[in-house]
């Protein structure tokens, strides 16, 4: 089974997204979405392919496989011995121009925690 881990950058967003939601909703939900996120990446120990082929989503040649998760977008690769989480936008944030460039919308979109 392949090791899991997480950059940096996704660390720090599982923490923001923590912080988010408990001032929104309390600390109860908090733990409930970051449960059901993290129990989302240890999954992928067992079905690693069980996010889609950014590459095949969008045509960007690029290793990185996509998931879906409470609302947000987390981009992992799978490497020899790891999967590792490399970075989770909110469902509002333009992820495509964040990774790659690649401008959606006329405007930049703001992140989801107005930075």
């Amino acid at each position: 089974m392949k090791k899991l881990q997480y950059s940096p950058d996704a660390l720090e967003k599982l923490h923001e997204i923590k912080q988010d939601v408990t001032v929104r909703y309390g600390a109860e939900k908090a733990k409930s979405v970051i449960r059901k996120m993290t129990r989302a990446f240890r999954d992928l120990q067992r079905f690693e392919t069980k996010g889609p082929s950014v590459e095949n989503l969008i045509g960007i040649p690029c290793d990185y496989r996509m998931l879906y998760i409470q609302h947000n977008y987390a981009f992992y690769r799978i490497e020899e011995n790891v999967i590792r989480i490399m970075d989770i936008f909110n469902e509002r944030e333009d992820f495509l121009w964040k990774l790659f460039g690649i401008k959606t919308t006329t405007q930049e979109t703001e992140n989801y925690w107005g930075e």
